[in-house]
């Protein structure tokens, strides 16, 4: 009882901000550990989709983060057969309980940016069979 007191005490002594990106790195790892799901997009150039790696996972989510509240547009390349609509959805569901759950942050929405499809795999598998 005594260590919830103490809690609240240092709650109200001060104030916690997270930065966008801390959240825009969270967003970007949890969608990226869903299946289908090629990589984040640095955006179009030149009409040709840039692959991110994880070093540069905040460059493929746009964060918006209020004071309670977090609004996350997230561009990510989709792999080829995957069920667009279908990782799209566990893609929001990922990124939402990863934030919600490292942050505190209540997530308004998840909004998903299709920018291209990853074709790279399946020219791989078919170069190695001839």
């Amino acid at each position: 009882m005594s260590e919830d007191i103490k809690r609240e005490e240092m709650v109200e002594s001060g104030q916690i901000k997270i930065a966008d990106e801390v959240v825009g790195i969270i967003a970007g790892l949890a969608a990226t550990d869903v299946k289908g799901v090629a990589g984040m997009s640095g955006g179009i150039a030149g009409g040709i989709a840039e692959i991110l790696g994880r070093k540069n996972l905040s460059k493929g989510v746009k964060v918006q983060v209020g004071e309670s509240d977090a609004a996350i547009d997230l561009y990510i390349i989709v792999e080829y057969g995957a069920k667009i609509p279908d990782v799209s959805w566990k893609v929001q569901e990922s990124v939402k309980d990863a934030v919600e759950t490292m942050t505190g942050l209540n997530v308004l929405e998840v909004n998903i940016h299709i920018q291209g499809v990853n074709i790279q795999k399946e020219k791989e598998v078919d170069s190695k069979e001839e």
